[in-house]
């Protein structure tokens, strides 16, 4: 007999009740400098998972381009742009400036005879969708969480899925940035082309980025489909499905021999959906077989399989942009790596090998997704045409065990390191996997010579 996700849900619970992790609020979504006694008085920052904090002397929160303009001009030590905070790695830390771009937001303008659409970069992935749609527009990919902001994500070249569709930064056509002097500098391929090839994925470390130049396609819907398939089976079709699809990624639930698949394709149908699984719920059940039978991987697996392999597809036919997001609530550490699509298959079925054969400690899906090779400097995908693999621990426990055994795989294979997520490479080994490493420390250098945009981590990376 078939089941719906939320029966998967409520059978590997077996009457428990749900354990939650509720996040944390983003401290960067509103102005954070408070005053004590008359005297500023700093107040923390963290990311999203917890991982990565500071305790800035100032955190500002600029109301228009003209105040940003003057507070960088005056600033005196490091200045370090802060999004959503859904990077895991430490470019935003700092003991002197954080500054939120969250009130320059929104859609500044559009050119509907060239599908553009210039935005703001502090505006987030998920306040893009709607503006855009009014004007008959559409981003052309975005990625599974929609709650970074727009200058995060071209920062850290965050990506989506498709086999065809490069990262995010590859359909920006121009951008504006404040640079260490407090100017404003346009740039695209006409104008300092050198400065857009390396502000496209910059770190934050070029300047502050204001405005991004957008290339979209006329709104679209999606008829996304989900379903559950042994993992052999979906390992011998990705490929085939990747190409065939407009969308395609697969999660590896750890132990259970079994997949869950996704795939996006265009449609007029009339927007419907069956029923939809709670997705944070699911994750945490998964949680509670691996407290419950952890120390048995075959009871482990037969659980799983067994309330996994008669779970029915899931349809949705929906805006793009209301299709692509997921809501992700429990809260984890990540590690992700893009290999060159030749390797990226053999390299995920060493990470389940190594995982399983040694009973390491995990329970979240691992995320395969595909990702088209692109032209700009740092970016990960640059003349690769790339699988990415993407593992997650749990905020509450040490990622760094499981990390350690999983990353020289991902590091075998050719892979780079997604710049928003965990790794342990240092400036040599960036150099070697990226032909303009050096290009792009040129241009930085001519921005920015005394470093203003640079924490101690860029500074052992790139300063």
């Amino acid at each position: 007999m078939h089941q719906s996700r939320r029966r998967f849900v409520t059978t590997l619970a077996a009457g428990s009740a749900t354990l939650a992790a509720a996040p944390i609020s983003s401290v960067a979504r509103t102005l954070v400098q408070a005053a004590d006694s008359g005297k500023p008085r700093k107040i923390r920052w963290r990311n999203w998972s917890g991982s990565q904090e500071c305790m800035p002397s100032k955190r500002l929160a600029p109301k228009n381009v003209a105040e940003l303009q003057q507070l960088v001009a005056e600033a005196g030590g490091t200045v370090r742009a802060v999004g959503a905070g859904h990077s895991f790695t430490p470019l935003v830390p700092t003991e002197d400036t954080i500054v939120s771009l969250g009130r320059l937001s929104g859609l500044s303008d559009h050119d509907t005879d060239l599908c553009q659409a210039t935005v703001y970069a502090g505006t987030r992935i998920a306040d893009i969708g709607q503006p855009l749609e009014e004007v008959g527009q559409a981003l052309i990919n975005q990625p599974d969480i929609d709650e970074q902001t727009l200058g995060g994500c071209l920062a850290t070249a965050t990506h989506g899925t498709g086999a065809d569709l490069g990262c995010m930064s590859s359909n920006v056509t121009g951008l504006e940035m404040v640079t260490a002097n407090g100017d404003i500098l346009w740039c695209d391929v006409e104008e300092n082309p050198e400065v857009f090839q390396a502000a496209k994925v910059s770190l934050g470390s070029l300047g502050l980025v204001t405005k991004v130049r957008i290339q979209n396609q006329p709104s679209y819907r999606l008829r996304r489909e989900s379903w559950v398939a042994p993992m052999e089976e979906i390992l011998d079709q990705a490929e085939t499905l990747a190409d065939a699809n407009r969308n395609f990624e697969f999660y590896y639930i750890p132990f259970s021999g079994m997949c869950m698949a996704d795939s996006h394709q265009l449609t007029e149908e009339a927007i419907f959906s069956t029923e939809r699984e709670d997705t944070n719920e699911a994750v945490m059940t998964l949680k509670s077989v691996r407290d419950w039978l952890g120390w048995s991987p075959k009871l482990r697996r037969f659980a799983l399989q067994s309330a996994m392999e008669d779970i029915e597809k899931e349809v949705v036919v929906e805006s793009s942009w209301r299709n692509y997001a997921s809501e992700r609530n429990v809260r984890f550490n990540e590690m992700e790596y893009h290999l060159p699509k030749e390797t990226g298959l053999l390299a995920f079925a060493e990470i389940r090998s190594a995982i399983e054969e040694n009973n390491l400690d995990v329970f979240f899906p691992i995320e395969v997704r595909f990702v088209k090779q692109d032209d700009i400097w740092l970016s990960p995908f640059y003349q690769q045409d790339s699988v990415s693999i993407a593992v997650h621990r749990y905020f509450e426990e040490d990622h760094q065990p499981l990390f350690k055994v999983l990353e020289p795989i991902m590091r075998k294979y050719g892979g780079r390191p997604h710049w928003g997520k965990l790794n342990t490479l240092q400036e040599k080994d960036f150099a070697r996997l990226y032909p303009r490493w050096q290009d792009f420390l040129t241009v930085r250098r001519a921005l920015d010579p005394n470093g203003k945009f640079l924490n101690p981590y860029l500074k052992s990376l790139i300063g």
